[in-house]
């Protein structure tokens, strides 16, 4: 796969939300300069932490399409963790910034000018902000797999932790900016309209607020994928119900299925019928493997086999069974 290639492929809501961000954080800065109005410092603040985050999810989104070689053989998916992480330390920052320049604002409020321009360029915010994040929305039913007949709004609240990492981050991250662009016109509505001009700090503080709470969620969410987790519930029936389907296979002895990024790695020991030959046995072991590489989200799979021990090890978690997988 070429290096275009690489890159077609990269996490197309992070390059697209990277491109609109950094003209936000553009305008939005200039405005506040202009003006001198916090809540549009906070909300130019947020959109060039968004802007930074999300080239750089963009970027490891990329490098993780490349393939396992020989140092590293199990591939790059876990570098766009890597790069989202790195993002969680600029939000970090950024809110901070945003949070003390409120706090010095509310405690020493001041008048501030150009209201016409502010709202031009929140509502241009809030356009862009939002396009994004229906982009993100889609993305996530696409990723997610979700029937189709779904509203995908209502869908991407319920299916985001089925995304990728990329794309998770673009949500929330853009869901807070379109959130940030209408709290700061209402601040300065607040500040501007009825003299209330304590508002103007506490929206910027409130804006931080909100960006530490993307640090936190978009942080852990990573940090679980750097550690290795379980695949979802309906990843494990899907791949399970692949191998019992074939008509030798009795029991599934053990599995565990491990996510990483937006891919699935697969390592489990599968029972067969009793009296096969091991040129047989090995044949089926060959068969579902390849039966389940073939499933669009499978990375890798580490198949074992065995004979039938008559005992029962497993079923599907809607049975109620007690031994599923080894996680």
């Amino acid at each position: 796969m070429s290096i275009l290639e690489k890159v077609r492929k990269g996490n197309t809501s992070s390059g697209i939300a990277a491109l609109g961000n950094a003209f936000l954080a553009g305008i939005k800065a200039m405005a506040a300069a202009f003006s001198g109005n916090g809540s549009m410092f906070a909300s130019s603040m947020h959109s060039l932490a968004d802007a930074v985050n999300q080239g750089f999810v963009f970027f490891g989104s990329v490098l993780a399409e490349f393939s396992p070689s020989k140092r590293f053989p199990s591939g790059f998916g876990r570098v766009i963790n890597i790069f989202c992480m790195v993002a969680v330390i600029v939000v970090t920052v950024m809110a901070y910034e945003t949070i003390l320049k409120g706090w010095h604002l509310f405690q020493d409020p001041k008048e501030s000018d150009g209201l016409l321009l502010n709202f031009i360029v929140l509502l241009a915010a809030l356009i862009i902000d939002g396009l994004i994040l229906l982009k993100a929305m889609r993305e996530i039913k696409h990723e997610s797999k979700t029937d189709k007949s779904q509203n995908f709004i209502i869908g991407s609240f319920k299916n985001v932790k089925k995304a990728s990492p990329a794309t998770r981050l673009v949500f929330y991250e853009d869901l807070v900016a379109t959130s940030g662009a209408v709290l700061a016109m209402i601040g300065i509505v607040l500040s501007q309209f009825f003299g209330i001009l304590q508002a103007d700090g506490l929206i910027s503080m409130l804006i931080g607020c909100l960006m530490l709470f993307v640090a936190f969620r978009v942080g852990y969410d990573n940090m679980i994928g750097l550690i290795g987790v379980s695949a979802p519930a309906e990843v494990q029936t899907k791949l399970t119900d692949l191998l019992m389907e074939h008509k030798d296979v009795v029991d599934i002895h053990r599995i565990r299925i491990v996510q990483e990024g937006r891919l699935y790695h697969v390592e489990g020991t599968v029972e067969l019928i009793k009296g096969l030959s091991l040129e047989k046995a090995d044949d089926i072991k060959f068969e579902l493997s390849d039966k389940l590489l073939r499933q669009t989200e499978v990375a890798d799979v580490l198949l074992g086999i065995i004979e039938d021990d008559g005992e029962k090890s497993w079923k599907r978690k809607d049975q109620g069974s007690t031994h599923e997988t080894d996680e």
